[in-house]
């Protein structure tokens, strides 16, 4: 059969199977950053009248050793960045889109959603609809008593370390990250999960966590989705210079892929790297806990968590930094002890370790 005639009799299997996941991954697959035009969605808005600015002074000519004797914007380009910001002290000391991208285009978040996630989960402790992490996922998921998981606590979810048993894999179309990803109904996906090791032994990373913390916080809300809590706790309070969206699962009565998928600009990215730079006070109003920032970012080992990861939050070193990080090469780099913030929005991560390549920018902005 001709290869055009394949793709059109698949284009009819998805226009007329929308239901269909499987049709889905096979038409969209791999992930975009793109993808939040793919997907239903609930926009979260920004307060026009308060929004923050960083000091703007940006320096086009920041000069980092590259391979092949490139130059920085060559290298971005060539390894597939399309928005790279670096502020220091609060002022933007250097911010290049690339690949027809600007400061207004949209980019979705992946699992960089997986730290904002946790940030509401803090929050909504604050605000008393969650008592504790301590609490089982079971007293606001009952329905998952009958899958074992009375003995998982929310602290288990937010360390990876809940015993899920989660294929993550985005290649196999009959996984849970697919069906996670392109299905449309997360609520009834998540209550089938089940476990394959005892909570609190081994940390696994694996988005079926965050989407039950997504669940558990839905429920805790009652009245309001997650995506108006973030607008209340978060997009209005920090100033977000624009509107965002949360890719939701289906259009009617949809549920947030807290896994993934909050799509905002590389500007408003950087000002939740400034929140917790600040241990989460913003401007002199404390938006989550101090406490609650440090446990979520410090290295810790206990109860099987890994050093190298906290409550959706990467620890890449044990100088302080920690990495809100995407699967296509989307960063927050936070280094509180120079102050400084990195953001790196990509279609790929292209051929770089782009951690290493954060922390010679550190070396070099601080000087």
């Amino acid at each position: 059969m001709p290869q055009m005639i394949r793709k059109l009799l698949l284009l009819v299997l998805v226009l007329t199977c929308t239901s269909c996941k499987l049709s889905r991954f096979v038409y969209y697959n791999f992930a975009n950053i793109t993808d939040h035009k793919i997907f239903p969605n609930r926009v979260i808005e920004n307060d026009t009248t308060n929004i923050f600015q960083f000091k703007n002074r940006t320096d086009k000519q920041l000069v980092i050793n590259v391979k092949n004797d490139d130059s920085f914007e060559d290298y971005l380009s060539k390894n597939e960045t399309v928005a790279f910001l670096v502020i220091h002290n609060d002022t933007i000391k250097y911010e290049q889109y690339f690949n027809d991208y600007n400061q207004a285009s949209i980019v979705a978040s992946f699992s960089m959603a997986k730290s904002v996630t946790s940030i509401l989960i803090g929050c909504a402790i604050e605000d008393n609809y969650i008592e504790s992490v301590n609490d089982p996922v079971t007293k606001y998921v009952p329905e998952l008593a009958e899958n074992g998981f009375d003995k998982v606590t929310l602290e288990h979810l937010l360390q990876m370390t809940s015993g899920l048993d989660f294929n993550e894999s985005y290649y196999n179309p009959f996984g849970h990250a697919a069906t996670f990803y392109y299905g449309r109904n997360l609520e009834k996906s998540s209550l089938k999960l089940k476990l394959k090791n005892e909570p609190g032994a081994v940390e696994d990373y694996v988005s079926g966590n965050s989407q039950l913390l997504g669940l558990v916080l839905t429920r805790a809300l009652q009245d309001k989705t997650v995506s108006q809590y973030l607008q209340e706790k978060l997009w209005k309070p920090l100033g977000m210079e624009y509107e965002a969206t949360w890719s939701i699962d289906r259009k009617e009565n949809g549920v947030e892929k807290t896994f993934c998928c909050l799509n905002a600009r590389a500007r408003d990215f950087a000002k939740i790297g400034r929140l917790y730079l600040n241990k989460g006070n913003w401007n002199g109003k404390q938006i989550v806990s101090e406490e609650w920032v440090t446990q979520s970012t410090k290295v810790d080992t206990t109860n099987g968590s890994d050093a190298g990861y906290q409550y959706q939050w990467w620890i890449p070193n044990e100088k302080g930094d920690f990495v809100a990080k995407g699967i296509l090469g989307q960063f927050i780099f936070v280094s509180p002890s120079t102050n400084l913030i990195v953001v790196r929005l990509g279609k790929d991560y292209g051929n770089v370790n782009w951690v290493p390549t954060f922390e010679k920018i550190k070396e070099i902005v601080v000087k």
